[in-house]
């Protein structure tokens, strides 16, 4: 089974950066779609940026602008370059990837078949 493990979260101060990476493991992972979700402490999980097996990126509109997501495709690995941090950016963040797109149709989804990381904090600050 495919295993994906986040790094990069931290504390920083509103209008910093952080570069989240996602490296997988366990097992394969061909044209698959991958992503960021992220949690905030009493919210529901949500969408923030994904990379379709075709190359297709999209954001959420709350991040649209300052987070940039890309795909190392010779190291197989994730980031998520995250600029002028905000106080509500203050989640946990979470890699995925699944066969098809985790952001169709304006629904950001993951089916069975996919794969969640374990998380990485990001506390943004006044």
């Amino acid at each position: 089974a495919v295993e994906l493990q986040e790094s990069g979260g931290g504390s920083v101060q509103a209008g910093g950066s952080l570069r989240l990476s996602c490296v997988p493991s366990g097992g394969r992972i061909g044209p698959w779609g991958m992503g960021w979700f992220r949690q905030a402490p009493g919210n529901e999980r949500e969408g923030v940026a994904a990379i379709d097996p075709d190359g297709t990126i999209s954001y959420a509109d709350s991040v649209k602008g300052r987070f940039t997501i890309s795909k190392d495709h010779d190291k197989n690995i994730l980031y998520l370059q995250m600029n002028d941090l905000k106080l509500e950016d203050t989640a946990m963040y979470y890699c995925v990837a699944d066969r098809d797109s985790v952001h169709v149709a304006g629904m950001w989804y993951v089916s069975s078949a996919g794969a969640w990381g374990q998380g990485t904090l990001v506390t943004v600050s006044s």
